[in-house]
């Protein structure tokens, strides 16, 4: 359960459907994962509305009678906020707000509110405005009531422009605007990677809200800003770090998460150049989480969508301690054993045997077999450094490779 604390949240229902492609199970955990990111930009789940379909309806989203008993329970209980598992079209939400007259998001929406909550450097606020503004464009009709109301005057004589015309204009002006400032930052920071020196870089990767950051503040002894909510980091945060008598780059990126926003993958490939540009990637996996398999692959497509799929990865499963099976009535001879009740060896001796040596277990908030993890790190960036300075590795087995900074 989410906690709740003593501030005002925003009252918010979330509407989801069960299809044939996605079942009542698969429904219930997107939602689960959707009220999560409600609580985190601010919100508090008072109700779940799911209608099974086999396919959106293409004005309303949801059915005739289902937006009904969304309408009466949003008005009997004050809520000020519906929000959809997926992403609405313009004429779906314009629809849609004209029925329950309020606030209407869908999961990209929110997505993008958070990002823009979490927002910290001026880079990272540029690529979410860039996000914003251009998942608005479609969507500028919906905003406005007096669409047929003719710009006059002095140098508008004639038909004019339309006021949605002329907010389309300035929209793609500040996209043109903002693709350029992302463009000249990318310069700069092309340049700072680069004044870095030939030194291994490794780049923690993951779902969001895995602890990749709780890693990084352990292994690197910084301070990065980690919280239990998702997207908690932004900015890519790259620190020097030393494991016996070997530097390398560490670098915690954004997290990802399932239906990401194809506006924000696009908009952030600048920082997950950190990933692009990696040696080693080190994949955290929450494998508390019950459903961290799909996590897995959601964060493997895209590093396949920027190429980056094929790099030496380490799977680092963390919060093992978090880690409960499901308990199995052993006299229940009808019970079925799945994967829920699997326990941390059992889990071991499946796919993730496969692995070897590159299948770590951890607990980054424990600290616990971060001395093991440590050591596996150390091997590989050492097998890339020596590949990379064969010379001082064979003539001088024992120098200081800090020296080469």
């Amino acid at each position: 359960m989410i906690e709740k604390k003593d501030i005002a949240l925003e009252k918010a229902v979330l509407i989801g459907i069960i299809t044939k492609d996605q079942d009542e199970a698969k429904s219930k955990e997107y939602l689960d994962e959707l009220e999560f990111l409600t609580y985190t930009a601010g919100g508090e789940v008072v109700k779940r509305f799911t209608q099974k379909m086999d396919m959106p309806n293409p004005k309303t989203f949801i059915g005739t009678g289902k937006m009904e008993d969304v309408r009466n329970f949003i008005e009997a209980n004050d809520v000020g906020t519906a929000i959809f598992d997926d992403e609405l079209s313009a004429a779906q939400e314009r629809n849609i707000s004209k029925i329950l007259n309020v606030k209407v998001l869908d999961r990209t929406n929110l997505i993008l509110d958070i990002f823009a909550q979490r927002a910290q450097t001026s880079y990272a606020r540029t690529q979410v405005e860039l996000a914003q503004c251009e998942y608005l464009l479609p969507r500028l009709r919906g905003m406005w009531t007096h669409l047929e109301r003719q710009k006059g005057g002095i140098g508008m004589r004639g038909p004019g422009e339309t006021e949605i015309e002329t907010d389309r204009r300035i929209v793609r002006d500040k996209i043109s605007l903002l693709k350029a400032r992302i463009k000249a930052i990318d310069k700069q920071m092309a340049v700072q990677r680069g004044n870095r020196g030939k030194m291994v870089r490794v780049a923690l990767v993951g779902y969001t809200n895995v602890g990749k950051s709780t890693l990084m503040n352990v292994i690197s002894k910084s301070e990065v800003f980690a919280e239990n909510k998702l997207f908690a980091t932004l900015d890519t945060t790259v620190r020097k770090v030393v494991i016996q008598n070997l530097p390398f780059l560490l670098s915690d990126t954004v997290g990802f998460i399932r239906k990401l926003p194809t506006q924000l993958v696009d908009s952030f490939k600048s920082t997950l150049d950190e990933v692009r540009e990696a040696d080693l990637l080190l994949h955290v996996v929450d494998i508390s989480h019950p459903n961290f398999e799909e996590h897995i692959d959601s964060v493997n497509k895209i590093l396949g969508e920027i190429n980056s799929g094929d790099k030496p990865t380490i799977m680092v499963f963390n919060k093992i301690d978090a880690y409960k099976p499901e308990p199995i009535d052993d006299d229940d001879l009808a019970t079925e054993r799945t994967k829920a009740n699997y326990t941390l060896e059992e889990w071991k001796n499946t796919w993730m045997s496969k692995i070897g040596n590159n299948a770590l277990f951890i607990s980054a908030i424990n600290k616990s077999n971060l001395e093991d993890f440590k050591k596996r790190v150390y091997d590989e960036v050492r097998e890339i450094h020596i590949t990379r300075f064969p010379y001082n590795h064979f003539l001088y087995p024992d120098y200081n490779y800090e020296d080469m900074e």
